[in-house]
């Protein structure tokens, strides 16, 4: 069997969508699961809409996902000369046709079939010697009986009648190509195999079959995947809330959870649920596709990037906090943020979500002197609160910085003051982090050690 290559090829228009983004995934798990090549393709041939910023967007949006590429990244643009080779070999193959036909009588022969006849042209076995010296496209000439027949891999046997597809312009009278000639000539040189995309494409896999075997190329596997919907069943739009890529990382998702959740959103394999990208690479496959399309559902995203929060290496885990501080133009964490951080990182991924929620949870780690607190952590320094803060100061200046024994000096000091452990806990984390949720008292006190939680302690009391 030959190496199976898939390809991603976006058009530059805009930011990555989510839906760009998850058929970016599938085609990249299918080929790295197989041992092929998952190729990347800018298709940029509008000219007016695409943009560089775009491009570079899309790039930034698959880097972030964590889906490398093979080779270089094409531009189908710079291939315009190879599409109309390629149509004028049709020509030459007798596969393709010269239509001097005008829009005016085309708009004409339309009329007269009450504007849903498939354009015939005149010209499609005309003899060359009455070509006119005037302008012309190249048209394809299409099988007019029977049927063209798409074996989809997700949406099963799809068949279209021929004499509903027309002779398609594969070459304007400008001599640009157009996307249908494009597409097929660009997935034939780069070797594609296997088509993953939206099922939007799906018509478009007829007219791009009949080009295939006007040039007696081997037609790709098709797969054509159902769209993401909102939550409400209906197509993802703005209202929904997010739908760039990016966005999904500005808002702190972290990358291997959206993998895992865009993994099987539309796809399933048993019961996995949770899983790593290398285990992901080796399920998946394309009979696990359903034909329905998936609805977005973003407490499920958190769950699972909840998940992949606690089951990360906390190196790695930061090393991902501090490039989403980067793209969110936040400052950058301090050596000693940074060592507090990973110190304390196993208290801090438990019940995180997202990065901001674990960065809030970790505002302990991250405040200086003096710390600022917030209204209801203020109001938790009473004047009985401080005296007892004041007490606590010098009870823990010779303790061997232990949980068992901080335990010991911290229950000591409430049953003291006549108090449950959950009234002296308020004050403490309002001197410690100068919040009232954060880990727990004795996790802050080992994370920040004796000199600093001392010095915080005693700046409340005062």
């Amino acid at each position: 069997m030959s190496q199976v290559v898939t390809r991603f090829a976006p058009s530059p228009t805009g930011y990555l969508h989510i839906g760009g983004g998850r058929t970016a995934l599938f085609n990249w798990l299918y080929a790295r699961g197989r041992g092929g090549k998952f190729l990347l393709r800018i298709e940029d041939t509008d000219r007016e809409r695409s943009t560089p910023e775009a491009t570079a967007a899309i790039l930034r949006g698959l880097t972030w996902l964590g889906l490398d590429w093979d080779g270089e990244v094409v531009s189908q643009f710079d291939r315009k000369d190879r599409h109309a080779e390629v149509a004028h070999e049709m020509l030459t193959r007798g596969t393709a046709y010269k239509c001097f036909s005008t829009k005016e009588e085309i708009e004409a022969f339309r009329a007269a079939h009450d504007g849903y006849a498939v354009f015939q042209s005149p010209w499609r076995d005309a003899d060359p010697s009455t070509y006119p010296d005037a302008p012309y496209v190249i048209r394809m000439k299409a099988p007019r009986e029977g049927a063209t027949v798409i074996e989809d891999q997700v949406q099963g046997i799809v068949t279209f009648q021929n004499d509903q597809l027309d002779d398609m312009i594969v070459l304007r009278s400008d001599g640009t190509p157009t996307y249908m000639l494009a597409v097929v000539v660009d997935d034939h040189d780069m070797g594609v195999t296997h088509v993953i995309r939206g099922d939007d494409h799906l018509a478009n896999a007829a007219r791009q079959t009949m080009v295939y075997q006007a040039m007696d190329w081997a037609v790709p596997v098709w797969a054509h995947i159902p769209l993401i919907h909102g939550p409400d069943g209906k197509k993802l739009s703005k209202r929904h809330g997010a739908l760039g890529v990016e966005e999904y990382q500005a808002m702190g998702y972290p990358a291997a959870g959206m993998r895992n959740y865009l993994t099987r959103l539309g796809w399933a394999h048993g019961d996995a649920e949770i899983f790593t990208s290398d285990e992901a690479k080796g399920m998946f496959d394309l009979s696990g596709i359903g034909r329905a399309p998936a609805r977005l559902d973003f407490k499920k995203l958190e769950h699972v990037c909840g998940q992949h929060i606690a089951m990360a290496q906390d190196a790695a885990l930061l090393q991902e906090i501090e490039a989403y501080l980067e793209a969110k133009g936040e400052p950058a964490l301090t050596q000693t943020q940074h060592a507090l951080m990973l110190k304390g990182m196993y208290c801090l991924k438990e019940r995180a979500k997202t990065l901001p929620e674990l960065l809030e949870k970790a505002r302990f780690a991250l405040v200086s002197r003096p710390v600022q607190r917030d209204e209801a952590s203020a109001a938790a320094l009473d004047t009985v609160s401080r005296g007892i803060l004041k007490s606590l100061t010098l009870q823990l200046q010779n303790a061997t910085w232990e949980k068992a024994e901080l335990e010991s000096i911290l229950t000591a000091a409430a049953t003291e003051a006549g108090i449950g452990f959950g009234k002296l806990a308020q004050p403490l984390r309002a001197a410690l982090a100068g919040r009232t949720a954060t880990p727990s008292v004795y996790d802050m006190m080992l994370v920040i050690g004796r000199d600093e939680t001392i010095a915080r302690l005693s700046e409340a009391a005062d």
